[in-house]
């Protein structure tokens, strides 16, 4: 699944060939502050999965809404789309984008970035989270085991994406300071 080196002296001749980016990985990886950083560089729109899933009140659009949503983001020419969500969509995703992140850091890095966020406002999702939800805190203790595998069975199916697969923030950060 490797197909990008840690080598980014040339990472700004490829960054100005993505027109249609997923930045993908597990909740509390710091998708979506990539994802704004990234924006600043290339200037190209975001779209947050989570917005469009979730309503201000915690409660979710239907499953034919959301997939509309994401089959109207789709149809753009150009976009960052954060987020997962790999029961709607997630292979015509694959199959439009011409580039992914995945940020695929260890559970505790995960852990300690959901628990970094609490009580603050933030542009991916429609209200602040006030305290820990167990439930979601096991999701990403599952997350290496039950999506992961999924994921990475997935990208292969894609060879004709520009993968970048981080192993740690810094690999991330270094990628950006180098664009």
């Amino acid at each position: 699944m490797e197909r990008e080196s840690m080598d980014f002296s040339l990472s700004f001749l490829s960054v100005n060939k993505m027109k249609r980016i997923m930045v993908i990985g597990s909740p509390g990886a710091g998708k979506s502050t990539f994802t704004r950083k990234l924006q600043q560089k290339i200037n190209l729109p975001i779209v947050y999965l989570d917005r469009l899933f979730w309503k201000a009140d915690k409660t979710t659009v239907s499953p034919e809404e959301f997939t509309q949503k994401i089959e109207k983001a789709l149809s753009k020419p150009k976009w960052i789309m954060d987020g997962n969500y790999s029961n709607y969509l997630f292979d015509k995703r694959l199959n439009r984008c011409d580039t992914v992140f995945f940020l695929d850091y260890d559970v505790q890095t995960c852990l300690d970035g959901v628990r970094s966020r609490r009580g603050m406002q933030r542009p991916d999702m429609p209200w602040i989270e006030e305290k820990e939800d167990p439930e979601f805190m096991d999701y990403i203790r599952a997350f290496p085991v039950k999506q992961k595998p999924k994921i990475i069975m997935a990208l292969s199916q894609h060879p004709h994406i520009k993968l970048y697969h981080f192993k740690e923030r810094h690999e991330a950060n270094q990628f950006l300071e180098s664009i």
